[in-house]
């Protein structure tokens, strides 16, 4: 159980961190002057895994998103019991840390007045006609990124101590490209967490959209765990 609370909070701080700063930042709300551009958005999700892999990492390996456990489990590091608790856990932790965010945005004198526009809550969609690109680009990102965790935690040919490090770097780097296309998802969890109170705050089109957001990740980490296991093997 130590592992799955451990999952939970660690997605929940990645959602709080990493959604928190779009929102307060005012992407997409038609404000300027707040928080942070795009390449800080980027940066908060990256720094959010990096604190997290050091804080977590030695006790459930700090997972925090389900693409990245479904990709482990492929790669056969992990069994399916174990990985379908991680994955459920950190929904919760998304949900829980989405709810804060609700909070904060919907509560509280000039929080309020400066934020009662919003319907975002630092939720993931893409434009009408745009779904085929959306789906390449989940899918691709998330090959990417989950390619590096398992690369960079293998026990023989990883980073060691400076994986954590890594693969916070490489989620920085995905936001970067891919956040005009989407939002950048690459971690359902992430992704069902905030689409929830966006429509309880009146736009449902992000839940509508979730399933992208569920398969071309999980696809992409299916992906990721067959070319690691050819990288890898010794034959």
């Amino acid at each position: 159980m130590k592992k799955y609370w451990a999952e939970m909070l660690g997605t929940f701080v990645l959602t709080l961190m990493g959604c928190g700063s779009a929102v307060f930042a005012g992407i997409g709300l038609g404000t300027t002057g707040f928080g942070v551009s795009t390449l800080g958005v980027a940066f908060a999700f990256g720094l959010a895994v990096v604190a997290m892999a050091y804080t977590i990492g030695n006790i459930s390996g700090c997972h925090i998103n389900p693409a990245i456990t479904f990709g482990v489990w492929a790669s056969g590091r992990m069994g399916g019991k174990e990985a379908c608790g991680y994955m459920v856990f950190q929904v919760i932790g998304a949900i829980i840390a989405s709810a804060v965010i609700y909070f904060l945005v919907n509560t509280g004198g000039d929080i309020s007045a400066i934020f009662n526009d919003t319907t975002t809550n630092g939720a993931n969609s893409y434009a009408d006609g745009n779904v085929i690109p959306a789906f390449v680009a989940e899918f691709i990102f998330t090959f990417i990124f989950v390619l590096v965790v398992l690369g960079t935690t293998d026990s023989k040919k990883g980073a060691g101590a400076f994986a954590g490090l890594a693969i916070g770097l490489a989620l920085v780097l995905v936001h970067i490209v891919c956040i005009p296309i989407t939002g950048t998802s690459v971690n359902p969890a992430r992704s069902i967490g905030p689409a929830i109170f966006a429509c309880i705050e009146g736009n449902c089109t992000p839940i509508a959209q979730i399933w992208l957001f569920i398969v071309a990740p999980m696809a992409g980490a299916l992906l990721s765990a067959g070319v690691w296991k050819g990288l890898s093997s010794e034959k």
